[in-house]
């Protein structure tokens, strides 16, 4: 989808993940995959995405 709704689509897969991880799954590998949606998230979609044009783009200023 070109990074459309990126960061919601990443904190979903955080709430996914660490949800399998409390239900009983136990691996570390839930525990990774919700930090990386977690960075997803924060990130937000890149220069080109569809994201960028509808919303524009965010800078952080130093």
């Amino acid at each position: 989808m070109l990074g459309l709704w990126t960061p919601l689509t990443g904190a979903l897969i955080v709430v996914i993940e660490v949800w399998i991880a409390l239900a009983g799954g136990g691996s570390g590998l839930s525990l990774i995959l919700a930090v990386l949606g977690g960075t997803l998230a924060m990130i937000g979609p890149g220069a080109w995405s569809i994201d960028a044009r509808l919303f524009g783009r965010k800078h952080i200023a130093p």
